[in-house]
């Protein structure tokens, strides 16, 4: 069964590097590994709106974060 196991490894890897060029065309500025735990986080029965808003609402308060963190260091 190892050529089995190879052959679908291959087919993630190919399924990631598409949606990674779909990825970058969106841009949606997720990386392979980013968009690997997305999928694997949808295979396993999350919600793909919800899924997008997290990531949306994290970037937000990433966004918040950091322009906080620099008026600290800028003081």
């Amino acid at each position: 069964m190892p050529a089995a196991d190879d052959t679908k490894r291959k087919a993630a890897r190919e399924t990631i590097d598409i949606l990674h060029e779909i990825s970058i065309l969106l841009n949606t500025q997720l990386d392979r590994q980013s968009l690997s735990y997305c999928v694997s986080l949808i295979e396993n029965g999350v919600n793909p709106e919800a899924l997008a808003n997290v990531i949306q609402q994290l970037r937000a308060h990433n966004e918040r974060y950091e322009a906080q963190r620099g008026q600290v260091d800028s003081q």
